[in-house]
């Protein structure tokens, strides 16, 4: 992952973290897809996880996360994927496309 990736995976943390109604609800860790070999510092980071209380809505989160990718020079293509494998990718959608693809994902 490039400097530029990370940059905006951070940023995007730093989003979730501020937004009041994600912070109640999400832990936001970082991670790297890759296993850290031992002996070695690892890779960048490439992951952000988001451990979801059951009280989540994932419109809160799809409304979090399309309000983030707005103030983006060009919005980042995010790939959501649930422990189980189910992933979704979201580019070019619009906020309501996004919220729908979120919903789906996280099963509401």
């Amino acid at each position: 992952m490039s400097g530029g990736a990370e940059d905006e995976l951070r940023s995007l943390a730093q989003w979730l973290s501020a937004d009041p109604g994600v912070r109640r609800h999400a832990q936001v860790e970082f991670g790297a897809a890759s296993p850290v070999t031992p002996g070695h510092q690892g890779d960048t980071i490439d992951l952000l996880s988001l451990l979801l209380s059951s009280g989540f809505s994932a419109s809160s989160l799809a409304l979090s996360v399309m309000a983030w990718r707005a103030t983006r020079p060009v919005p980042p293509t995010l790939v959501v994927e649930r422990p189980d494998g189910v992933r979704v990718e979201i580019s070019g959608q619009t906020p309501d496309e996004a919220q729908e693809l979120m919903r789906r994902v996280l099963g509401e």
